[in-house]
């Protein structure tokens, strides 16, 4: 997927933040490590009276009658009376006692080689333990910010087991993390705006971190960027889903992917990524502001377009920019050009997934760019087939039908509509109305 070559360039330019939560931890433990509501019904078990608490807050087969910063802060209560103890000190004491386990080398591989920003709402140090104590920093409430730089920073948002009275458990920590402008939320938001973010065991529900998204999508709708936001997740999600991801906070979803095979998928393309990275910044300044062209050998080649948009973010343009669109006009011309060429089948497949790319990180409706993505919309639907007939090509086909639940939802639409009105091809009608 071209997307692992976008996190694998954002890597190699120093421009990857990983935002990790409790499924990192499982999958870096063999899954040893508790999730929220396990770690809770442990605490429970340190009280004298913990299993009726376990029932009333955890009924078996049940819904739980709170929710679990609530049922935390109600443990926190009975935990203090009891054994005069916090919450906090308890589930320090038992996440403490994690070690990573398991064949973990792909990842400790790649957080090593790499310099990263990494914020995580767990309070474990498995993240420090893999990356190692000579080129990270640990950096959570309760300490001095450190002023001294390091290669791989790694930021606590709710506190770690290195100060227990710091970390965000209960509903009382909650509201105090979610009212106050802390130096962790400031440095998360920035984070969100100045880098590509990879969200690993994350489900989504904090509320704190769906405002900062929230925000962050309505800076990336008015400035028209590419979402840089991926969510990976081992599960498969639902088409509404996605759409409810990509429309909401702008994140593109990754799913049926377990954390180990993700790293896998990017340290494959970090060698790519690397080779080009050198000269992407001088190469589209030079298209963008002298005048200067790619190369057709260069365009020939599928990665080139990925290298191009990448290297525009880099830079800090907007897709919408009109240099950029200017840019891209001439580039997908050139795309529909070379498919006229003899034994161009190649080209016809790459067209198909350069426009494919690009309904996955832009919505189109509305910008400069959308008159010249339709009519290469038509040029390849046009000359497509669903089955091997000569003269059409079905690789093409191949790339437009596996990539189509991708598109933002609105794009799909537009393509839709285009589409019905447009193109003749029964197959290219009957791909476009799978919804």
């Amino acid at each position: 997927m071209n997307a692992y070559f976008e996190i694998a360039y954002a890597a190699v330019t120093h421009r990857l933040c990983l935002f990790t939560g409790t499924g990192f931890s499982k999958a870096v433990t063999n899954n040893v490590a508790p999730g929220w509501q396990q770690l809770l019904e442990m605490a429970c078990d340190r009280l004298p009276n913990g299993v009726a608490i376990k029932a009333a807050l955890f009924p078996a087969g049940g819904v739980n009658p709170l929710t679990l910063e609530e049922a935390a802060q109600v443990i926190d209560l009975e935990l203090t009376k009891s054994l005069k103890t916090s919450i906090h000190e308890v589930i320090a004491a038992d996440i403490g006692a994690l070690t990573p386990a398991g064949d973990n080398s792909v990842i400790a591989d790649f957080l090593q080689k790499n310099p990263l920003r990494i914020i995580t709402t767990n309070y474990d140090k498995l993240v420090e333990t893999l990356v190692g104590p000579d080129t990270c920093q640990s950096i959570s409430p309760g300490f001095p910010i450190p002023r001294a730089g390091a290669k791989t920073k790694v930021y606590h948002v709710h506190g770690s087991i290195d100060s227990p009275k710091n970390m965000v458990v209960s509903s009382d920590d909650y509201f105090k993390f979610m009212l106050g402008e802390s130096y962790f939320s400031r440095k998360l938001s920035t984070a969100l705006h100045e880098n590509t973010v990879v969200i690993l065991g994350y489900s989504l529900a904090d509320t704190n971190l769906k405002t900062i998204l929230s925000d962050y999508k309505g800076f990336s709708r008015t400035h028209a960027i590419g979402g840089n936001l991926f969510l990976v997740s081992r599960n498969k999600v639902n088409q509404h889903v996605k759409d409810y991801y990509a429309h909401c906070y702008g994140i593109r979803v990754l799913d049926n992917l377990e954390v180990k095979d993700f790293f896998l998928q990017v340290n494959a393309r970090m060698t790519d990524a690397a080779k080009y990275s050198g000269t992407a910044s001088q190469n589209i300044n030079k298209v963008l502001f002298q005048g200067h062209h790619y190369k057709d050998e260069y365009l020939k080649v599928e990665s080139s377009f990925y290298e191009i948009v990448a290297s525009v973010a880099g830079i800090g343009r907007s897709i919408n920019d009109p240099l950029v669109v200017a840019a891209l006009d001439k580039i997908i011309q050139s795309k529909i050009q070379f498919t006229s060429e003899n034994g161009a089948w190649g080209q016809y497949e790459q067209l198909a997934k350069w426009l494919c790319y690009l309904g996955t990180i832009l919505e189109l409706p509305g910008t400069s760019v959308e008159k010249t993505f339709l009519a290469a919309v038509t040029q390849s639907m046009n000359s497509m087939s669903k089955t091997r007939l000569l003269g059409y090509s079905w690789h093409a086909y191949g790339a437009w039908n596996s990539s189509w639940s991708d598109l933002l939802a609105p794009n799909r639409a537009v393509i839709r509509q285009h589409v019905e009105a447009n193109c003749w091809r029964p197959d290219a009608i009957e791909l476009v109305s799978q919804g």
